[in-house]
């Protein structure tokens, strides 16, 4: 069967929804980082903090596969009060604040649309296994458990003035600290003329995905599926659950379907410039020495007695560069030899995608010098911790290859040409806290 025909939003849209939130005292035990963050350890971690912690949600059993039991809980939750939905559709301000950071945004749901259509640029691919894993879990649920992270250039619009003074101003709906020192709070706004200003303002501007990116796919997936199978006839079960053009909060959106929109965090890189972090490598099995060893053949090696010192050195080098540890004494490598990394590189690509730390990584250091692929089954990643990535490196027999993070002005210049870094190059944050508001699908879920 031919694909659907989609909606295409006309700009940047961010619709008001009615949000679902806990109604529980500690708030900040029964939210959690972003599903993809929590390893094993955290998600018992998040389990014994509050026997109603989102990881029972977005994350259902300890094999991370049981849908029907977060769609139960899920019920159980709306059921009993533990969530309760909010009665007015809202926009709702999120600030996060701790030592050395601040980031305030918007909350809403953001009308989707395809990558050629310029309005929300994807700067990484993603892989079908986690895909079909969200897929899974949002047709289960019914609904958007976590925020995707958006950012666009503001430049002291509308939409930002309002998120300042709403922050400086009103009284929060929620105020928590978890436990890494962050300040999380929580407004609606709801009035309609500061509504009709944020849409304004939002609508002729482009975002970038900073975080979600196989969410949004999911999204994407999730909205073909109920076109499509509004368009063999076969959908008049869905369209009773929700209404025949109208939103989760029951009124009408001009034809609109609630799985034509997904729930995102927005964020004006202008006035909240992203902390971007890097994310570094394991190779197992390839031992240290043999690294260094092959990297000599087209780079300058320099060790260093320990992992700070190296790491102060990378800093400060040159790029492309990346620091070679298992523990104990670690080896920068820098200037490869250019005329061997150029003919590495895929022809297709801009002299900017190509200048990347994580393009030389996965098209030369990974396949020429070491005969390796970066991919899930042959490399290991570890997000932002170089400390972390050398024990890992030490117990698994292999070689961590640390590197400093990209600059925000690349990826936002590679996404503008269309085109994708290579997997797992960036790690933008402070990523929003999950639990904090999600959204319904379906206005009354069925039991």
């Amino acid at each position: 069967m031919a694909h659907p025909e989609l909606p295409v939003p006309d700009g940047l849209v961010l619709r008001p929804f009615r949000g679902v939130r806990f109604a529980v005292d500690d708030l900040a035990a029964v939210t959690s980082p972003p599903y993809d963050l929590i390893g094993e350890t955290g998600v018992r971690e998040l389990l014994d903090a509050h026997p109603n912690n989102v990881v029972r949600l977005i994350l259902p059993g300890i094999d991370h596969h049981r849908y029907a039991e977060a769609r139960q809980t899920l019920h159980s939750w709306l059921s009993s009060g533990i969530l309760t939905t909010d009665e007015v559709p809202a926009v709702y301000v999120y600030e996060q604040s701790g030592p050395g950071i601040l980031q305030r945004g918007l909350i809403g749901e953001v009308a989707l649309a395809a990558p050629e259509q310029r309005t929300i640029l994807p700067h990484e691919d993603v892989m079908p296994g986690p895909v079909a894993d969200r897929l899974a879990l949002m047709r289960t649920t019914e609904a958007n458990l976590e925020p995707i992270f958006l950012l666009y250039e503001g430049r002291n619009g509308a939409a930002t003035r309002l998120v300042d003074l709403v922050a400086a101003s009103r009284t929060p709906l929620v105020e928590t600290e978890t436990g890494d020192g962050i300040v999380h709070r929580l407004w609606a706004v709801t009035d309609p003329d500061e509504l009709a200003a944020v849409e304004a303002d939002l609508r002729p501007r482009q975002a970038l995905i900073a975080d979600g990116h196989h969410r949004y796919a999911t999204y994407r997936a999730l909205q073909a599926d109920h076109h499509l199978t509004t368009a063999s006839g076969a959908g008049a079960a869905v369209r009773g659950r929700t209404g025949d053009g109208a939103g989760p909060d029951g009124r009408s959106h001009g034809g609109a379907q609630p799985w034509d929109f997904g729930l995102a965090l927005l964020v004006d890189f202008d006035a909240y410039p992203p902390d971007l972090k890097a994310i570094h490598r394991v190779v197992p099995g390839l031992p240290l020495e043999e690294a260094v060893n092959r990297a000599k053949t087209a780079w300058q090696v320099h060790e260093h007695p320990d992992l700070a010192t190296g790491l102060a050195a990378l800093r400060e080098a040159r790029e492309p560069a990346f620091l070679l540890t298992a523990g104990g004494p670690a080896h920068l490598i820098t200037d490869p030899d250019r005329r061997q990394v150029q003919r590495a590189m895929p022809a297709d690509r801009s002299a900017r995608w190509q200048a990347l730390n994580t393009s030389v990584l996965a098209e030369f250091l990974l396949p020429r010098v070491w005969g390796t692929r970066d991919e899930e089954h042959s490399v290991r990643i570890v997000h932002h911790d170089p400390e972390a990535a050398a024990h890992l490196a030490r117990d698994c027999g292999g070689t961590a290859v640390l590197m400093n993070p990209l600059a925000v002005d690349d990826v936002l210049a590679v996404a503008a040409q269309g085109e994708r870094v290579p997997r797992k190059s960036t790690s933008f944050g402070p990523k929003p806290r999950t639990g904090l508001v999600m959204r319904l699908l379906t206005p009354n879920p069925q039991r």
